[in-house]
Protein backbone atom coordinates (compact mmCIF):
# COMPACT_ATOMS: atom_id res chain seq x y z
CA UNK A 1 0.00 0.00 0.00
CA UNK A 2 1.67 3.20 -0.84
CA UNK A 3 2.52 5.66 1.56
CA UNK A 4 -0.58 8.11 0.96
CA UNK A 5 -3.45 5.45 0.86
CA UNK A 6 -1.84 4.33 4.87
CA UNK A 7 -4.30 4.54 7.68
CA UNK A 8 -3.75 6.51 10.51
CA UNK A 9 -3.17 3.18 12.36
CA UNK A 10 -0.44 2.23 9.52
CA UNK A 11 1.30 5.61 9.62
CA UNK A 12 1.83 4.86 13.40
CA UNK A 13 2.91 1.47 13.13
CA UNK A 14 5.52 2.13 10.61
CA UNK A 15 6.51 5.06 12.79
CA UNK A 16 7.46 2.98 15.48
CA UNK A 17 8.68 0.29 13.38
CA UNK A 18 11.62 2.76 12.74
CA UNK A 19 12.30 3.58 16.22
CA UNK A 20 10.73 3.81 19.64
CA UNK A 21 7.99 6.86 19.79
CA UNK A 22 6.12 8.06 22.45
CA UNK A 23 2.73 8.82 22.92
CA UNK A 24 3.37 13.00 22.56
CA UNK A 25 5.67 12.53 19.57
CA UNK A 26 2.97 10.40 17.63
CA UNK A 27 0.41 12.49 18.34
CA UNK A 28 2.36 15.71 16.75
CA UNK A 29 3.58 13.47 13.89
CA UNK A 30 -0.13 12.20 13.10
CA UNK A 31 -2.14 15.21 14.27
CA UNK A 32 -2.00 16.61 10.25
CA UNK A 33 -3.56 12.74 9.51
CA UNK A 34 -6.69 12.49 11.37
CA UNK A 35 -9.53 12.63 9.31
CA UNK A 36 -12.21 13.07 12.14
CA UNK A 37 -12.43 14.50 15.45
CA UNK A 38 -10.99 11.52 17.95
CA UNK A 39 -9.34 8.85 15.73
CA UNK A 40 -6.21 9.75 16.47
CA UNK A 41 -6.74 9.07 20.45
CA UNK A 42 -8.90 5.98 19.65
CA UNK A 43 -5.88 5.00 17.44
CA UNK A 44 -2.73 5.49 19.89
CA UNK A 45 -5.06 4.03 22.91
CA UNK A 46 -5.47 0.82 20.96
CA UNK A 47 -1.41 1.14 20.27
CA UNK A 48 -0.85 1.56 23.63
CA UNK A 49 -2.91 -0.71 25.31
CA UNK A 50 -0.94 -3.52 23.19
CA UNK A 51 2.63 -2.47 23.93
CA UNK A 52 3.62 -0.86 20.78
CA UNK A 53 3.93 2.60 22.81
CA UNK A 54 5.85 2.24 25.96
CA UNK A 55 7.70 5.15 27.24
CA UNK A 56 10.27 3.04 29.35
CA UNK A 57 11.08 1.61 26.20
CA UNK A 58 11.33 5.18 24.55
CA UNK A 59 13.39 6.66 27.42
CA UNK A 60 15.97 3.65 27.46
CA UNK A 61 15.98 3.63 23.72
CA UNK A 62 17.31 7.14 24.45
CA UNK A 63 19.52 6.40 26.39
CA UNK A 64 21.03 3.58 24.86
CA UNK A 65 21.71 5.63 21.72
CA UNK A 66 22.43 8.78 22.97
CA UNK A 67 24.44 8.71 26.51
CA UNK A 68 27.83 7.22 25.08
CA UNK A 69 27.87 10.82 23.43
CA UNK A 70 25.92 13.47 25.23
CA UNK A 71 25.62 14.76 28.87
CA UNK A 72 23.14 14.78 31.11
CA UNK A 73 21.29 17.99 30.33
CA UNK A 74 21.33 17.49 27.27
CA UNK A 75 19.34 13.94 26.97
CA UNK A 76 16.95 15.50 29.89
CA UNK A 77 16.08 18.07 27.19
CA UNK A 78 15.79 15.50 24.71
CA UNK A 79 13.59 12.95 26.89
CA UNK A 80 11.16 16.29 28.22
CA UNK A 81 11.17 16.85 24.25
CA UNK A 82 9.29 13.59 23.61
CA UNK A 83 6.51 14.30 26.30
CA UNK A 84 7.86 11.67 29.05
CA UNK A 85 6.06 11.20 32.07
CA UNK A 86 9.06 13.86 34.23
CA UNK A 87 9.20 11.57 37.21
CA UNK A 88 10.78 8.83 35.00
CA UNK A 89 13.08 11.35 33.19
CA UNK A 90 14.01 12.17 36.89
CA UNK A 91 15.22 8.64 37.81
CA UNK A 92 17.05 8.25 34.77
CA UNK A 93 18.84 11.29 34.82
CA UNK A 94 20.02 10.36 38.49
CA UNK A 95 21.07 7.15 37.22
CA UNK A 96 23.29 9.19 34.56
CA UNK A 97 24.46 11.34 37.01
CA UNK A 98 26.87 8.76 38.48
CA UNK A 99 28.88 8.20 34.99
CA UNK A 100 28.96 11.99 33.77
CA UNK A 101 32.55 12.34 34.59
CA UNK A 102 33.45 9.21 32.96
CA UNK A 103 31.10 9.76 29.61
CA UNK A 104 32.64 13.02 29.43
CA UNK A 105 36.20 12.29 29.64
CA UNK A 106 35.69 9.55 27.17
CA UNK A 107 33.69 12.13 24.42
CA UNK A 108 36.62 14.28 25.08
CA UNK A 109 39.09 12.05 24.49
CA UNK A 110 37.90 10.94 21.30
CA UNK A 111 37.72 14.17 19.86
CA UNK A 112 41.20 15.79 21.09
CA UNK A 113 42.87 13.14 22.55
CA UNK A 114 45.17 15.27 24.78
CA UNK A 115 45.25 18.18 27.03
CA UNK A 116 46.51 21.48 25.68
CA UNK A 117 48.24 24.43 27.32
CA UNK A 118 46.27 26.95 25.13
CA UNK A 119 43.75 28.95 26.19
CA UNK A 120 41.91 29.57 23.33
CA UNK A 121 41.85 25.73 22.68
CA UNK A 122 41.22 24.62 25.86
CA UNK A 123 38.17 27.13 25.21
CA UNK A 124 37.34 25.66 22.18
CA UNK A 125 37.37 21.74 23.86
CA UNK A 126 35.09 23.63 27.06
CA UNK A 127 32.53 24.74 23.95
CA UNK A 128 32.28 21.30 22.80
CA UNK A 129 31.50 19.50 25.55
CA UNK A 130 29.03 22.27 26.85
CA UNK A 131 27.07 21.27 23.57
CA UNK A 132 26.84 17.99 24.13
CA UNK A 133 25.40 18.93 27.22
CA UNK A 134 28.02 17.91 30.24
CA UNK A 135 27.70 20.27 32.92
CA UNK A 136 30.48 23.38 33.99
CA UNK A 137 31.77 21.36 36.78
CA UNK A 138 32.43 18.14 34.79
CA UNK A 139 33.95 20.32 31.82
CA UNK A 140 36.52 21.73 34.46
CA UNK A 141 37.61 18.26 35.73
CA UNK A 142 37.65 16.85 32.47
CA UNK A 143 40.22 19.70 31.51
CA UNK A 144 42.10 19.69 34.79
CA UNK A 145 42.39 15.76 34.68
CA UNK A 146 40.94 16.32 38.11
CA UNK A 147 39.67 12.89 39.61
Amino acid sequence: MPPAQLSLKGRALRLLGLREHSRAELERKLAAREEEPGQLRRVLDELQAKGFIDEQRVLESVLHRRAARLGAARIRRELQAKGLDPALVARAMEGLGATELQRAREVWRKRFGAASTDAALRAKQARFLAARGFSGAVIAKVLRMDD
